[in-house]
């Protein structure tokens, strides 16, 4: 009876799949009819097939095991990094958050790995010609004058691929850039390097930030050089290297949790995540040591019986790596305390361990974000610059008004919560693009789904309680709290009446710990549901990638 309802629950969800992607399949005609681009159609049907055919194959994963069924952790590779991949294709190259200033990063990082020239005089990165493409699809190009690399002409602004994304991206991905690098060498005739490759200057600046947050994309991008491939090539397999860097991180964080694996697999599935982790966004990086961090810890704190060199070894590696990219995530160091000193095996152990994690951290702060940080703890300045230079609040300001700091949060969190609950989940995909959306219901069920997963199951025993429960939760509100103060410095124009710059994306890095923590004897499910959830949360994205692919096609 228990394998008719859940055999049901597939056939059900694939027939409502399919139906609304033939609802779809007129959105898309019709953007192709009026832009005279048939194959933009035979595209949508591929992916739709390829949808149906996801559907089942999860709810084979999921529930098709009559003698034992996999495990979460044994599924969640493929579902990663299956809807990883479709979310990868449908949302292409650049149209991530910021991706451009991450993708310029992790080209330069890339020819550091080979040896290359990777910026020119004046400081600025430096590409193969042909890549340009990627960053302006239709400008003009000369040489400089000391005639060693191509620069762009005219003063105006780059159309960067996807930024803006419609159906002239898909266009000019379809026509241009399967054609491009073979016309584009021959137009740029420059001889540079002792290689031979014709380099151009990128006009935009890379991420102050460590390199290691760019090292799964830059290892793509390499690969993509050493082969001679070509741009779009050079794109996608820098993105799928850091998707395959984000599956495979998440993956040993399933295996080493104690409990929540369920939690951290549906965080996993948020279409904001998925899109993060198929970019060139340094975010990639952050959410991997964080997820993997929360792990470690809850997993020494309640499983192991002692801590071993190697543990604490991993976690100064994953604060060392992934504090400078956001140091907004220092708190998240707290969850090290959750750890019982006895597994340590004393004090003076305890405190070693401490001060090589904290030594590592501190090092690393201080070698990537020094300009940073001293910007952040100056006061000697009574006014500040926004990033947009606007006139902003300063520190000083906020220590002689007390009061503003209390104010400006109390605004923000009375205005703005619902803002950040809509963008952590997915609600504006792209570039925080309005357009490119995740259905209200659809957010509403995301969010529902995370709730659900976060109570008690029948058998489950209550693992953080008391004071553990509540250390985790001011370590969150700390995090939080430090986004907030910090887009308040960097973003907020002095007399804005709410902190500018926050986005849920964020929140993310915390989300998993601070829902497991919230696990209680008050809310307890009448039975376990949490397959049917996630299965559930994963067709969902399947429908999301089918819309947006439509309304992409209706942009024109």
């Amino acid at each position: 009876m228990k394998n008719r309802r859940t055999y049901l629950t597939v056939e059900i969800t694939a027939v409502a799949l399919a139906l609304l992607g033939l609802w779809h399949l007129l959105d898309v005609r019709a953007g192709a009819a009026a832009a005279g681009t048939g194959w933009l159609t035979g595209w949508y049907l591929f992916l739709w097939a390829v949808s149906l055919l996801g559907a089942v194959l999860a709810g084979w994963m999921f529930y098709g095991q009559r003698k034992r069924q996999w495990s979460l952790v044994r599924i969640y590779p493929a579902v990663g990094f299956g809807l990883g991949l479709l979310y990868l294709f449908v949302l292409p190259p650049m149209s991530a958050p910021d991706e451009v200033s991450h993708y310029i990063t992790a080209y330069e990082v890339s020819s550091h790995l080979l040896g290359k020239t990777a910026r020119a005089a004046d400081g600025k990165v430096l590409v193969r010609a042909q890549d340009w493409f990627l960053e302006d699809m239709y400008g003009d190009y000369e040489i400089d004058d000391s005639g060693q690399y191509w620069l762009k002409t005219g003063d105006s602004g780059s159309e960067v691929l996807g930024q803006e994304l419609d159906a002239a991206d898909y266009q000019a991905i379809h026509d241009v850039g399967l054609e491009h690098e073979e016309t584009r060498q021959q137009e740029l005739l420059a001889d540079t390097g002792e290689d031979g490759e014709v380099y151009a200057v990128s006009p935009f600046p890379p991420v102050t930030t460590t390199p290691a947050a760019y090292l799964p994309q830059a290892v793509g991008i390499a690969l993509a050089r050493l082969l001679h491939l070509d741009s779009l090539w050079l794109a996608y397999l820098g993105r799928l290297c850091n998707l395959a860097f984000f599956v495979g991180m998440t993956w040993l964080a399933l295996r080493r949790l104690p409990f929540g694996q369920e939690v951290l697999f549906g965080v996993a599935l948020l279409p904001m995540t998925l899109h993060l982790s198929a970019s060139f966004s340094y975010d990639v990086m952050i959410l991997a040591c964080m997820f993997l961090l929360t792990a470690v810890c809850l997993d020494l704190a309640y499983q192991k019986a002692a801590v071993r060199p190697v543990d604490v070894a991993l976690i100064a590696v994953l604060l060392a790596v992934g504090g400078p990219c956001k140091m907004i995530y220092v708190p998240m160091m707290g969850l090290c305390l959750l750890i019982p000193v006895r597994k340590f095996g004393g004090w003076g152990k305890w405190f070693g361990s401490a001060a090589a994690v904290t030594a590592a951290l501190a090092a690393a702060m201080v070698l990537v974000n020094r300009s940073v940080i001293a910007g952040y703890v100056s006061v000697a300045a009574e006014t500040a610059l926004t990033s947009g230079g606007e006139e902003g609040i300063s520190l000083t300001m906020l220590l002689h008004r007390p009061g503003l700091l209390t104010t400006m949060f109390y605004n923000t969190l009375l205005h703005q919560t619902d803002e950040y609950h809509l963008t952590m989940i997915g609600a504006q995909l792209g570039n925080l693009d309005p357009v490119l959306n995740v259905p209200y219901l659809l957010v509403v069920f995301y969010t529902m789904g995370l709730l659900l997963l976060a109570l008690r199951v029948p058998g489950e025993n209550l693992t953080i309680t008391g004071g553990r429960r509540i250390w985790i939760f001011v370590i969150c509100a700390a995090c939080a709290a430090a986004a907030m103060l910090s887009m308040l410095i960097a973003c907020t124009p002095k007399g804005s009446m709410v902190i500018e710059g926050v986005q849920g994306r964020y929140f993310l890095p915390f989300l998993p710990v601070l829902l497991m923590a919230c696990k209680n004897d008050r809310l307890v499910l009448t039975k376990n549901g949490n397959r049917s959830i996630l299965y559930l949360m994963c067709c969902a994205n399947l429908y999301v990638l089918l819309r947006l692919y439509s309304v992409i096609c209706l942009r024109l």
